[in-house]
């Protein structure tokens, strides 16, 4: 009887020493699970959890031509919560970042609704700008997605939005300008682009005749 007890407790002892290791490992995957994931085409597996991400923000018909849009729409945009962590502490943004840019149809009618616009159900487009340094020659790519539930298709690297970024965003290529939490995040710690602060000198210096 002595004996049994004695292998119980060495069984119950390796199996605690056992969890106790594995945790880690457990840990490590539940962090990589917003991390991008490519098959073996190149296309991103949608990333289907991003409602559950770090909301940044929301825009309602914003265009970076002087055409205006032919429609009334919701830009909604989320970040994975690692990637978010990192930028509060460095104000830049690390390696697998992925930023999910989520359009919705704006509706006016509606319940007791009689002014202003509201999300309706529809997700008319989405898009993923991610960070992978590795992959892509110019750390960050594009992803469109045709239907919310489908997986995403890389954008060609000549592509307007690259340049676009490139040329106006306040951060590491990204539009942090248009997320009010970040942007005040990025100016505390000195990590706003010259392209961006060049962008804002001319919008602040007075127009001449």
């Amino acid at each position: 009887m002595h004996r049994s007890l004695v292998f119980a407790g060495v069984v119950c002892l390796v199996a605690v020493s056992a969890a106790i290791l594995l945790r880690p490992a457990k840990i490590a995957r539940a962090a990589s699970a917003n991390a991008p994931i490519y098959l073996a085409n190149g296309e991103m597996v949608n990333p289907t959890n991003y409602r559950e991400w770090i909301y940044l923000s929301s825009g309602v018909d914003m265009s970076y031509s002087e055409k205006p849009a032919n429609m009334t729409m919701f830009d909604n945009v989320f970040v994975n919560p690692e990637a978010y962590r990192s930028f509060q502490a460095t104000g830049t943004w690390p390696d697998k970042t992925m930023m999910v840019l989520e359009v919705r149809e704006a509706r006016d009618k509606g319940s007791i609704n009689q002014h202003g616009h509201f999300q309706g159900l529809d997700v008319m487009g989405l898009e993923v700008h991610v960070k992978d340094e590795k992959r892509f020659p110019g750390k960050w790519a594009f992803f469109d997605f045709d239907k919310p539930t489908s997986n995403g298709t890389l954008i060609p690297s000549g592509a307007s939005c690259y340049t676009c970024h490139a040329a106006h965003g306040a951060v590491d290529t990204t539009f942090a300008q248009f997320y009010p939490t970040l942007l005040r995040v990025a100016k505390d710690k000195g990590t706003l682009s010259a392209e961006f602060l060049k962008d804002e000198a001319a919008h602040a210096a007075p127009a001449t005749k």
